[in-house]
């Protein structure tokens, strides 16, 4: 186990990327980023755990809405980790990271009721957005404009997805 991590502390050092933001912006703001990552990710994955598992008077709606909002959400992932390497920092790199980062909780239960997968998803596009306002703070903190301005799309679009769930739940 020790060789593993100093084999990707000895990595990290080749993948620094010249930046101006300073080295605890970047340790920082990085973390941040991955973070986010994984929460996109979960989201990304119960969003289309839903979208296969939808039935019901309005399935075609439902799982062409979800199927929109799981793309939406997937774009996002290339971007965020991107991102992190621009500034000179390391993103997520396995299942078992994501899982040791992320807010926004798993979801195996079988429902059967699609109100209560939304009502979900609605709660977790809430939670993204709160999370993406709390790394905007960081970023602001650290004049890193870049990635505010990145993360500022990420909320209007979060946003929309939690508006349009919230109003078909709303029934």
């Amino acid at each position: 186990m020790t060789q593993q991590l100093s084999k990707t502390a000895g990595s990290d050092r080749f993948l620094r990327t010249p930046t101006d933001l300073g080295s605890d912006a970047t340790r920082d703001i990085a973390a941040g980023l991955a973070g986010l990552l994984a929460d996109v990710f979960t989201l990304y994955l119960k969003t289309k755990n839903f979208h296969w598992h939808m039935s019901g008077p309005n399935f075609r709606d439902y799982h062409l809405l979800l199927d929109e909002h799981g793309d939406q959400i997937f774009a996002m992932t290339d971007a965020i980790a991107e991102r992190a390497r621009k500034i000179g920092g390391t993103t997520i790199r396995s299942i078992s990271d994501i899982a040791g980062r992320q807010r926004i909780l798993d979801n195996n239960a079988d429902y059967v009721d699609p109100q209560d997968m939304l009502a979900e998803l609605h709660g977790d596009n809430k939670q993204l957005v709160a999370e993406l306002r709390r790394v905007h703070e960081l970023c602001d903190s650290y004049s890193d404009i870049a990635t505010a301005s990145l993360i500022e799309g990420w909320i209007d679009e979060s946003e929309r997805r939690s508006w349009f769930l919230y109003e078909i739940c709303r029934a």
